[in-house]
């Protein structure tokens, strides 16, 4: 008896997820089209869509038509019933994003700390996210969750193995921020997963197989294989920056020689430049100019940062040949004919993808990504597509 009941238990949450998912990804639907859609009869749906009703989690619209007759009953997700916060904690910059339950944007703010000190940082995310979670307390299921995203190496556990630019080794930053947030659901997630994870579900939903590559602040990427993210045996998959592609090259403060990120990051660009220019406080906005307004000093540059780029590209599409391939680069974004450009170097007839493009999302990737993932897991849907 107990078995048939856990059953039961297991089958009636499956299709409330099934249910939920074709809701988000219709926008509106009707229970008619909900039972053709899903395969259950109308009896089941209509039970289900009553507990979801009276849960607040949906609601009853009708969708404005112009056929005579009568228009039917359409239901959508209440996106006004809760609030899901995701967090990017960059070097010297941390970008906050509230979502509501339909994965709309409805409040964004960037912070710039002046410190690399961990409990600084801790107190100041605890500080914002108290804020965040007053200010969200007024609707049915207020501030739900908050996940951050982590520029380094993330366990299984969620506990943070390295972050490089802060220098922070074996941190706890779940468990530091549950200390003083008992309330609200806290994960942690490395940053390159939560922006795979964010072109998947906004942009590139046909893809099973997809990778995402960010030169921004490093090189790291988030792999996508048969729709769910590879972290690993630990889950530090995707340190992609540190491969070797250089023998005997410039030190990494990995510990290698000749890292893929040492030449072909972000970072390394806006470093040469200011070298050539005798800048050293040249800045990323002031490379994003030279390239808009087409300074010829930009192009050995970047044919030198693409040639680097296609390198680690052709070893990464030969080890997983990706369907999707997404470069999150707001300077490759810029720089005109740049896809065109990688192509020319990926020669190889072993070199099989089906498509690569740079991301639309830029550097709100993580953020978005960030807030899909609490979204997901709050509903318990098996896939979130808008």
């Amino acid at each position: 008896m107990n078995i048939h009941t856990g059953d039961a238990s297991y089958i009636r949450k499956l299709n409330r997820g099934l249910i939920l998912k074709h809701i988000i990804e219709h926008g509106m639907i009707s229970r008619a089209d909900l039972s053709k859609a899903i395969g259950l009869n109308k009896a089941t749906i209509s039970v289900q869509v009553a507990d979801l009703l009276e849960e607040n989690l949906i609601y009853e619209t009708q969708q404005e038509h112009f056929s005579i007759g009568r228009r039917p009953i359409m239901l959508a997700i209440n996106g006004k019933a809760g609030y899901v916060l995701g967090i990017d904690v960059d070097h010297q910059q941390i970008q906050f994003t509230i979502c509501d339950l339909t994965g709309r944007k409805v409040q964004s703010d960037t912070l710039h700390p002046q410190t690399d000190d961990y409990d600084e940082i801790v107190q100041l995310l605890i500080d914002h996210i108290k804020e965040y979670d007053k200010k969200y307390s007024n609707c049915h299921f207020g501030m739900i969750s908050a996940v951050v995203g982590i520029h380094g190496t993330v366990n299984k556990d969620e506990s943070i193995l390295f972050v490089p630019k802060y220098n922070w080794h074996r941190k706890n930053l779940k468990l530091d921020l549950e200390k003083e947030l008992e309330n609200i659901d806290i994960y942690i997630e490395n940053n390159a997963n939560l922006s795979s994870y964010a072109e998947r579900v906004y942009h590139y939903h046909h893809s099973d197989n997809l990778l995402t590559i960010l030169l921004t602040s490093g090189i790291g990427a988030g792999i996508m294989i048969e729709g769910e993210l590879h972290k690993g045996y630990h889950g530090y998959a995707g340190e992609m920056g540190h491969m070797i592609i250089v023998p005997d090259g410039e030190r990494c403060r990995c510990g290698n020689l000749g890292c893929w990120e040492l030449y072909a990051s972000e970072p390394t660009l806006v470093s040469q430049l200011s070298k050539q220019l005798n800048n050293p406080n040249l800045t990323h906005k002031d490379v994003q100019t030279i390239i808009v307004e087409q300074n010829p000093i930009i192009d050995e540059h970047m044919d030198q940062f693409i040639k680097y780029l296609s390198i680690g590209l052709n070893n990464i599409i030969n080890l997983y040949n990706p369907e999707s391939l997404v470069l999150n680069s707001e300077l490759l974004r810029l720089y005109p004919n740049a896809i065109k450009k990688i192509q020319s170097n990926l020669t190889s007839s072993m070199s099989n993808y089906h498509e690569l493009t740079i991301s639309e999302l830029g550097s709100r990737a993580c953020v978005m990504g960030a807030c899909a993932l609490a979204i997901q897991r709050f509903l318990e849907v098996p896939e979130l597509i808008y």
